[in-house]
């Protein structure tokens, strides 16, 4: 006898079906992984086969001392300063009844349109004063709205309960929110602040306009103009080793802040009255506002408005755009087709393997750009003589650098598959390969062209890896925008970075709107 549809899902263990992976499918997904995480190999085993003779000198050198105090010094000047800002924006945005909530929304997560060689390039052009250490904090604080997303969301979309009782019991509200939304928001603090950290990491452009030495500058210099590449694998293995130590720091702090909640009624928190406060706060909001976008805004219709003369010679906007942007998809095609055999596997295997296999792709995240240049390079010159130089290697640094952000949207997307929707499929006698074309993957589309949209436009403003990578005689976007300010021809460079913001806007407003949509969606 024939069950119906429903009663055969029911007769057969959906989890059993929901663990069997696809023929060769582990295999492909390490693999992928395996090609994702070469650079970080490299690394290693460069400065192993170094030696520790080699590795003891240059560790004792002074510059290694300075390098890790400016590092150091930086990533906790701007992770607190990043932090106070987006706490505190998030609060007032979600908990107060601050006038035009939806615009300030979209007005504080746009600073993240502007890439930070940019920012850099806005502030240094117009004042030249600006430099060293704190020119680089007043230009990194831009990445307050890391955490300020974060927060929102859950302030948003977390029940209010807690507060009110705290507020009822006599607690004012800036002792609510010490007390009570601080610890409530902190894993989603504590992650806004990692990324800020990793980028910080990594950076090399907006550091480099204001001449302050940090790792990541120190390794492009090692390898692009002393050629010395043992050094460069060297102080890229203690920026991972760095790079562990805060994603470690985040992850105890982070669990830490878990706070378990039970009979929680999703409740709305009532917005704090502001009262005579409104306009203090108002003029601090645009005062933050006016320093990360305001000043891009101005410098990049300043310079463009005075002209773009030049000593160097002149380029074509269009064609570097299209250079660009046809890079960019490329990569990001690359990246969310790679990147769905390694969701799929973790996905249908909860098991230790598939658990390491997806945390390891993850690895990539805390490598600088640099970093997965050189070990591309390397690649190139060893083993494939002819890609060296070649469009491939550049679309294979993109791949690696980007990788996890597919792999983010992806695995986000087939949390949200029921596994009963493809055991019916399987059950009528549905092949594995038409079930996968037919169901899983339409199922996924979303998370799919999330991911290759994220990767397409971070693609679009990748600085550091593209210096190395890109063909002979080839330029993007951001090459060229560093030709022209390196030989500080500000005016030249406007167009090429107004078109990278340009570029860079859909995905934030994208953000900015999904965010709108969910706080619609609670009310």
């Amino acid at each position: 006898m024939t069950l119906p549809a429903a009663e055969r899902v029911r007769a057969f263990p959906i989890r059993e079906w929901a663990r069997r992976p696809l023929p060769g499918l582990g295999v492909v997904a390490g693999l992928i992984t395996l090609l994702v995480i070469s650079p970080l190999i490299f690394v290693v085993l460069q400065a192993y086969h170094s030696g520790w003779r080699a590795v003891h000198r240059l560790l004792g050198r002074p510059l290694m001392a300075t390098l890790l105090w400016h590092t150091l010094s930086l990533a906790v000047v701007v992770t607190l300063i990043t932090a106070l800002i987006g706490f505190a924006a998030a609060w007032l945005v979600e908990r107060t009844d601050l006038p035009g909530k939806r615009w300030w929304t979209v007005v504080l997560t746009m600073p993240l349109a502007v890439p930070e060689f940019v920012h850099g390039y806005c502030w240094v052009s117009l004042f030249p004063s600006v430099h060293g250490f704190w020119g680089a904090v007043l230009i990194e604080s831009a990445l307050y709205p890391l955490v300020f997303l974060p927060v929102a969301a859950v302030l948003r979309r977390g029940d209010g309960s807690a507060e009110e009782v705290a507020r009822s019991l006599g607690h004012g509200p800036i002792a609510t929110m010490w007390r009570v939304t601080l610890p409530l928001t902190r894993p989603a603090l504590a992650g806004g602040a990692l990324l800020v950290s990793l980028y910080l990491l990594g950076e090399y452009g907006a550091f480099a306009m204001v001449r302050f030495t940090t790792f990541a500058t120190a390794i492009y210099t090692q390898y692009a103009t002393a050629f010395d590449t043992a050094s460069a694998s060297m102080l890229t293995l203690v920026l991972i080793g760095l790079a562990l130590l805060v994603v470690t720091a985040e992850a105890r702090v982070g669990r830490r802040g878990r706070i378990v909640t039970t009979g929680t009624t999703g409740r709305a928190c009532p917005p704090i009255a502001l009262g005579w406060a409104t306009i203090p706060v108002i003029l601090g909001l645009l005062s933050v506002t006016a320093i990360t976008l305001g000043v891009p805004i101005f410098a990049l219709g300043y310079w463009l408005v005075r002209g773009n003369s030049s000593t160097l010679p002149p380029a074509s906007i269009w064609a570097q755009t299209m250079t660009t942007v046809g890079y960019a998809l490329t990569a990001a095609v690359t990246a969310t087709v790679a990147a769905v055999p390694v969701a799929l596997y973790a996905w249908r295997r909860d098991t230790r393997l598939a658990r390491g296999i997806e945390r390891a792709a993850y690895l990539t995240r805390a490598l600088p750009g640099i970093a997965v240049a050189l070990a591309v390079v390397y690649f190139g010159i060893r083993y494939a003589q002819p890609l060296y130089q070649q469009p491939p290697m550049l679309v294979a640094g993109y791949v690696v650098l980007f990788f996890p952000l597919a792999l983010t949207a992806v695995r986000a997307s087939l949390a949200q598959v029921p596994p009963g929707v493809e055991e019916v499929a399987r059950s009528l006698g549905t092949r594995w390969w038409m079930v996968l074309g037919r169901v899983t993957l339409p199922l996924i589309a979303p998370g799919l062209g999330a991911a290759f949209a994220m990767v397409a436009l971070t693609a679009t403003t990748e600085l550091t890896a593209t210096l190395l990578l890109r063909p002979t005689g080839t330029q993007t976007l951001a090459t060229q925008f560093w030709v022209y300010t390196s030989g500080l021809a500000w005016g030249a460079a406007a167009p090429y970075a107004v078109v990278m913001t340009a570029l860079s806007i859909p995905a934030v407003l994208m953000v900015a709107t999904r965010t709108l949509r969910t706080e619609e969606g609670a009310r």
